[in-house]
Parts: C-alpha cells; sequence; structure tokens
C-alpha cells in the first residue's frame, strides 16, 4: 500500500509533456537534461507558463551568468542556499545544496550553511555577504548605511553589492513560486556530491 504522504506529482499544477512545448524551450530543456543527465524539475514546472518560463531564466541567467561578477559559483548558490532556507523553500535549498556541493567541492558545507551560515566553515567575508543577503531577504527596510559600510570593508564593491541584491532577489521569486506550486525535488539532488571525490 502506497504512502499518500509521499508525492508522486513534481508540481501542484499541470506540467506539459516535452512534445508539447515551444521549440525555444524545449531546447533549453533538452540542453540540461544533456549535461546534467536529467531534467532538473522546476524547468518542467515553470513550463506550464512559457511566457513566465522565458522572463524565469532569462533574468537567473542575468544575475547568475553576468559578465564580470567576482562572486565565485559557490559563493553564489550560498546566497541561494542561506535565503532558500530562511524562507523555508525545501526545492531551492535541496537543488542548489547540491550545486553548491558541486562548485566548492565540500560535502557537508550546504547543510552547514542552510542551518546556520554562522557556523559554517566559510570566510569572515563569506559570512558578510550572507548576513547582508539574510537581511535583505527577511528584513529589507532595515538595510541601512552601515550594512553597505561593512560589506565594503570586506573587499565588496558597488557591483557586488548589486550581485548580491539580485540573486537574494531573485530567488525570493523563485522560493515563492516553488512553495506556491508544491515543487518537488529531483531524487539526484539529495545525493549528488555527498562523497568527497577520490
Amino acid at each position: 500500500m502506497s504512502n499518500p504522504a509521499i508525492h508522486t506529482a513534481i508540481s501542484r499544477y499541470p506540467v506539459p509533456s516535452l512534445d508539447s512545448l515551444p521549440d525555444d524551450i524545449l531546447e533549453r530543456i533538452l540542453a540540461v537534461q544533456e549535461k546534467a543527465k536529467f531534467i532538473p524539475n522546476v524547468f518542467l514546472a515553470l513550463a506550464y507558463r512559457p511566457a513566465e518560463f522565458r522572463a524565469f531564466f532569462a533574468y537567473y541567467d542575468a544575475v547568475m551568468e553576468r559578465e564580470g561578477s567576482t562572486l565565485s559559483p559557490a559563493e553564489k548558490e550560498m546566497i541561494i542556499v542561506a535565503t532558500s532556507a530562511a524562507n523555508g523553500c525545501q526545492y531551492c535549498v535541496v537543488a542548489h545544496g547540491a550545486l553548491l556541493r558541486v562548485f566548492a567541492k565540500a560535502p557537508l558545507l550546504a547543510d552547514q550553511i542552510a542551518v546556520n551560515y554562522l557556523h559554517a566553515p566559510i570566510s569572515p567575508r563569506q559570512k558578510e555577504m550572507l548576513s547582508f543577503s539574510l537581511k535583505l531577504c527577511r528584513t529589507p527596510e532595515l538595510i541601512q548605511d552601515s550594512d553597505y559600510a561593512a560589506l565594503r570593508e570586506q573587499g565588496y564593491d558597488d557591483e557586488d553589492i548589486l550581485d548580491i541584491t539580485g540573486i537574494t532577489a531573485f530567488f525570493g521569486l523563485s522560493n515563492r513560486m516553488a512553495i506556491v506550486m508544491d515543487m518537488q525535488s529531483n531524487a539526484e539532488f539529495y545525493t549528488m556530491a555527498r562523497e568527497p571525490r577520490k
């Protein structure tokens, strides 16, 4: 007998079949599948509304792949994991926790940051980055000059601050979409990069 508490659907909304998708969306999904060897559920779930899918991933590319950004891929994922945990977004913590483990080559780091970044083995500079992103995530009205000064003391400039802000803000949207859609993480994400490379 199956357990009704175990999800079988990846979203509470309809998930379109691959052969029903517009060509540009299908092309992006197949490119991700080729690279990852599976299709992350976020792509399938968001394909329900093609115009929003395009806007979502265009902004994702803009903030995550911005040319000239000094934030490393691992640092970007740290922001996503910390703020997604604060927002209670299981999908994003699980999926981006996996990416953080891959980029940082640190099997424990994503869990440590998701629980309490202050106790994670990261640099004081990275802790200041996460302090700012979490304040922006949870209490943006309290951001003030001293927050920018603290970042600058750690070597961040105005462009870095906009990068941190863009990632935090974008994943605020992503978290809320994933929560309301009841988006479920792929099983592959849970085990990805859990063991150190030999």
